[in-house]
């Protein structure tokens, strides 16, 4: 399988568990409400209208045309390194978040957030994508921890 071909399949299984959890969350609870899980840990049905941790929020076409920016830029880089090990991960979660969260705000005007820890703001799965994606690229980037040649 092709880096491209693993890059589309991580992003689409990304996509399609997002789109999925965040389904689940809107026909089970309703916005606003939420339901305690375990030491502080809720399920919640929250919009956020601007971009992590509600930032610019009410930002509207502004933060869709970013996200398309921010996606056409992390596509060039793909197209750039593709040959680099692991590169396909961490472009696979970072498309497959950002799209997650693309098709919310196009279809809702804001994304829908649910797993909510005490002291930080709720999220949702395309975010821990991005999150991960984030850091398995600075991994892929800086390489493997080296240690000391004797």
């Amino acid at each position: 399988m092709t880096p491209a071909a693993r890059a589309a399949l991580v992003a689409a299984a990304t996509v399609a568990a997002d789109q999925a959890a965040k389904a689940l969350v809107r026909t089970s609870i309703d916005r606003g409400d939420a339901v305690d899980l375990i030491l502080g840990i809720k399920l919640v049905n929250v919009r956020n209208r601007g971009i992590a941790f509600g930032m610019f929020s009410g930002g509207g076409a502004i933060l869709v045309i970013f996200a398309i920016a921010a996606l056409a830029a992390l596509l060039i880089f793909f197209a750039r390194h593709r040959d680099r090990p692991l590169v396909w991960l961490p472009t696979g979660l970072l498309i497959g978040g950002a799209a997650g969260n693309l098709i919310d705000r196009l279809r809702e005007n804001g994304v829908t957030d649910f797993i909510d820890f005490p002291a930080w703001p709720a999220f949702n799965v395309a975010d821990m994508a991005i999150t991960f994606g984030v850091l398995t690229l600075l991994y892929v980037l800086e390489g493997p921890p080296r240690h000391g040649r004797r």
